[in-house]
């Protein structure tokens, strides 16, 4: 996922889009937790998709309130 590609979302597709994410990593740290984990980098890149998301919510949120 790159950030280029997350700016040109709107914020209700961000806010979905985070909540699948957080999804998907309670469900990683689940299978982590129970040894059934295939990839364990998975848990830290969604981590960043995660941050990624939530930095451009953050700046659409910021860009919205000088306009």
């Amino acid at each position: 996922m790159k950030a280029k590609d997350l700016k040109t979302k709107s914020a209700e597709e961000l806010n979905k889009q985070l909540i699948d994410l957080k999804d998907e990593l309670f469900k990683l740290r689940f299978q982590h937790a129970i040894n059934q984990l295939e990839n364990p980098m998975r848990i830290k890149a969604v981590k960043k998709d995660i941050a990624r998301v939530k930095t451009i919510l953050r700046e659409q949120e910021l860009n919205g309130a000088e306009s």
